[in-house]
């Protein structure tokens, strides 16, 4: 059974792990930062084969129970002559948009994402941030591009399965001794990728809803984790379990992630190419590398993260 945590219990880890707005402590960096240009060239410099893995999924446009908002797609031009009295060349366009922060639409999460008591990364208020227009304050711009070294944790690999049931939490100890067995130890400035097997399970057995059940961390491995470094998380879920384990509170990894640490999160990945190049390659660290789309005061973007062997 997982454990649950009290109000109390969680608010007491958002004080381990908040960087910002301590009483007699300076103001420090949000953890995304510790990708230097250092970790940068390391994490190039790791490359071997040049082989190359896209992590975005595909655009989804089908409705289902984990799609409640569909991503959009469709022809703007048909091979319509450009000018009267033209023949060639003949065009085609076409349009997209989504409603990316759902389950389905692989995206990175913004700071002005997630609020806890209407604050924002760095103390902002939420509700004086928003407007029609989007966010004031904590948009995705502040990222740039992110090029780091990346750790996949296939919880699923590890486990000896296909895929780990939704509503799996890893616990500590459970990361811990996946990170040995896979020959793996986070440093400064890291992503993690947990892998569930959440696409393979879906395609075997179809849709389930991810907002009740999802496998995901257990909030208490999070300082433990920031102890050692990691920037960026990951999944092929939202990293967050579902249900969660504290009580009246959806979303905890995102809150001590976003809001009180200021690391990067990456949802819905595609993870299995990736977790079978790794077996390829015979290893499960690699070149890492996210960029967002460039949008001011947007609260996250869709993106495609490729990861370099």
């Amino acid at each position: 059974m997982t454990e649950r945590l009290s109000r109390q219990e969680f608010d007491d880890l958002v004080e381990r792990v908040r960087v910002w707005g301590r009483p007699g402590v300076p103001d420090d960096e949000p953890v995304f930062r510790r990708i230097t240009p250092a970790v940068t060239a390391a994490a190039l410099g790791g490359v071997r084969s040049g082989r190359t893995v896209p992590l975005g999924r595909p655009w989804a446009v089908d409705a289902d129970v984990d799609n409640r908002h569909p991503a959009l797609h469709y022809m703007t031009r048909l091979g319509d002559i450009l000018a009267d009295g033209d023949v060639e060349p003949t065009g085609y366009m076409d349009f997209i948009a989504a409603d990316y922060h759902g389950k389905t639409v692989s995206h990175i999460d913004a700071f002005s994402h997630i609020a806890y008591g209407d604050q924002i990364f760095g103390g902002h208020s939420a509700s004086a941030s928003a407007t029609g227009r989007g966010m004031t304050e904590g948009d995705v711009t502040l990222y740039g591009p992110l090029v780091t070294r990346g750790l996949l944790i296939d919880m699923a690999k590890v486990a000896g399965r296909d895929w780990v049931e939704p509503g799996t939490a890893w616990t500590r100890d459970e990361i811990a001794a996946a990170l040995d067995e896979l020959g793996l130890g986070p440093r400064p400035g890291d992503a993690l990728l947990f892998r569930s097997g959440h696409d393979r399970r879906r395609a075997a057995l179809g849709a389930w809803d991810p907002d009740a059940e999802g496998a995901g961390l257990h909030v208490s491995a999070v300082p433990w984790l920031f102890d050692r470094g990691v920037s960026i998380f990951g999944a092929d879920g939202e990293t967050d379990v579902r249900p969660s384990p504290v009580d009246g509170v959806t979303l905890p990894i995102h809150v001590l992630a976003l809001t009180m640490a200021g690391a990067a999160l990456l949802d819905n990945l595609d993870l299995e190419t990736l977790s079978a190049a790794c077996e390829e390659e015979g290893r499960w660290e690699f070149a890492l590398v996210v960029s967002a789309l460039n949008i001011p005061r947007g609260t996250g973007s869709p993106v495609n993260p490729v990861a370099i062997f």
